[in-house]
């Protein structure tokens, strides 16, 4: 209730108890305000000719008329024209980047003392500006619009061969009906990956809404246009390919797609501040993160609502969507490559090279690749695909595409204790404990690499049951070598019952060897 309201209130009771005959001072006990307050009131009351009865008759307007001639208006007041007097110049610093109502109410107050406390100096200021910033409520039709734009702040995560942080734009949609939204992190802000992210939009709302909205960015829109934007092309092909209508906001109108501004307040709300203190190694743990939290965000209940936007979206939105197109809409690329020496071709768009078959060295081949796979094709035939990668200078290779020479080198360069360890256990607990013996008896661990190597691959050989029981009976000795293990298996050793056997390194009886009970 209005502090107007309760005024009016006030003054009806104490005609009330004017009327009863209660002297002022009872008045003022009753009404809990001062007495001068009461006999001025009375006075301006009485002074306007009208009986108690007619003016019990007024309604709030007409009474207030009377009870407050000079008015309550904000505009009356000295204090209040000063901040009217400066209303030009605090609109203007409120745009200004951290400008607050706080600091310009500290200026205020030392340029008049007397002046208004905190609240009633905003709620002056307020009555300025909002008739100035009135805005329209928007209404919008199910499944007939989605809204798009790329947050401010970026996110990252590390690349762990180099130590940077990357830096990657976030990608943010909403169809603005439901409330219902999709976010995604991206390479960079460029043609191909902004396909992708819409690509990735309306798979996850399984639909396509009739139209698309963006800001004029620089990826979607040639010429701004307040009636009548150019599209590039490509992002008119998009929009052929899944028949939905493109729409670009008015330059500088960031009202015209206010949906999308606040989804991105929500998205630093609910998203970004939930993962601040996470570490990220690649763009896909970043995805993977904000898919988590969008879940999270998507279940919550609207404010003062009992229904949550995928509630929203699927009963009342969904329905409404335009089905996908078979397949989705991809920009790909073709060049002609030479293959190297080193059985590699260069994408000069990334710097980034990538292997062939070793045959192929110095073949012309044809490379064909999009913003996930790089596919390399000689006379027709795919020799080789790849998941593309987008580290400069760098090199992406299959072993299976290298000379036999070069993949051992590789294969030894992958060699360490943990290596064996792991093949061994795969076999079972005993050749990983004899393994483990192999490593721990060469003062050199790498001069034990060849013959675990050795013991590992008569498990090719023999098999793995059979490796395994061969452990099992070497472990009975002393010695961890690959030669033990070997001859186990060449006289099938491993394949006898283990009780009532002798020792596998007990000497055999006989009357030329002594025991220990001779040297007694």
């Amino acid at each position: 209730m209005s502090k107007k309201l309760i005024e009016m209130k006030v003054i009806r009771k104490m005609l009330l108890l004017w009327q009863r005959g209660l002297s002022e001072r009872q008045i003022a006990q009753e009404l809990k305000i001062s007495r001068p307050s009461v006999s001025r009131y009375k006075e301006r009351l009485t002074i306007s000719g009208k009986s108690i009865e007619e003016l019990q008759g007024l309604d709030d307007t007409s009474l207030a008329a009377i009870a407050h001639p000079t008015g309550q208006k904000v505009r009356e007041d000295a204090r209040s024209t000063f901040i009217i007097s400066r209303k030009a110049y605090y609109l203007a610093e409120l745009n200004r980047t951290g400008v607050t109502r706080v600091l310009l109410w500290q200026e205020y107050i030392r340029a008049d003392p007397a002046g208004y406390g905190y609240a009633k100096f905003c709620e002056v200021l307020a009555e300025q500006i909002l008739p100035d910033n009135a805005s329209f409520h928007m209404t919008y039709e199910p499944g007939a619009l989605m809204m798009v734009d790329f947050a401010g702040d970026k996110i990252s995560y590390i690349d762990r061969p180099t130590g940077a942080l990357v830096e990657c734009p976030v990608f943010v949609c909403i169809l603005p009906y439901s409330g219902y939204s999709y976010v995604i992190a991206v390479r960079d802000e460029k043609t191909p990956n902004v396909i992708k992210a819409l690509n990735a939009s309306i798979a996850y709302f399984e639909g396509v809404p009739m139209g698309a909205k963006s800001d004029n960015m620089r990826t979607a829109v040639v010429k701004s246009c307040r009636y009548e934007p150019v599209f590039t092309e490509v992002f008119e092909q998009w929009a052929l390919h899944n028949n939905i209508a493109l729409f670009a906001a008015r330059p500088y109108k960031p009202k015209d797609k206010a949906m999308v501004e606040k989804e991105v307040l929500l998205t630093y709300q609910r998203l970004y501040a939930p993962l601040r203190d996470r570490e990220f190694f690649s763009l896909e743990q970043i995805n993977a993160a904000l898919q988590e939290q969008l879940v999270l965000h998507h279940q919550m209940h609207f404010q003062k609502k009992t229904i949550s936007r995928r509630e929203q979206f699927i009963e009342l939105e969904k329905e409404f969507l335009h089905p996908l197109p078979p397949t989705p809409f991809v920009i790909r690329h073709k060049i002609e490559a030479t293959v190297k020496m080193n059985y590699h071709i260069t994408l000069t768009e990334d710097g980034h090279q990538y292997s062939v078959p070793y045959k192929y060295i110095g073949k012309k081949v044809m490379v064909n690749y999009d913003t996930d796979i790089v596919e390399i094709f000689y006379e027709l035939n795919r020799i080789a695909l790849h998941k593309r990668s987008y580290r400069k200078n760098d090199y992406t290779s299959c072993i299976e595409h290298m000379p036999e020479n070069h993949q051992k080198i590789v294969e030894q360069r992958g060699w360490d204790a943990d290596y064996f360890l792991r093949e061994a256990a795969k076999v079972g607990p005993h050749t990983h404990q004899y393994i483990d013996g192999v490593l721990k008896g060469r003062n050199i661990i790498q001069q034990a690499f060849d013959a675990c190597k050795g013991i590992l691959r008569l498990g090719g050989k023999y098999g793995h049951d059979r490796l395994e029981a061969a452990c099992k009976r070497a472990l009975q000795g002393d010695r961890y070598n690959y030669k033990t293990v070997d001859n186990i298996l060449k006289n099938n050793l491993d394949k006898l019952p283990d009780e009532g056997q002798p020792e596998l390194f007990q000497p055999p009886a006989h009357p030329n060897v002594r025991g220990a009970d001779s040297y007694q």
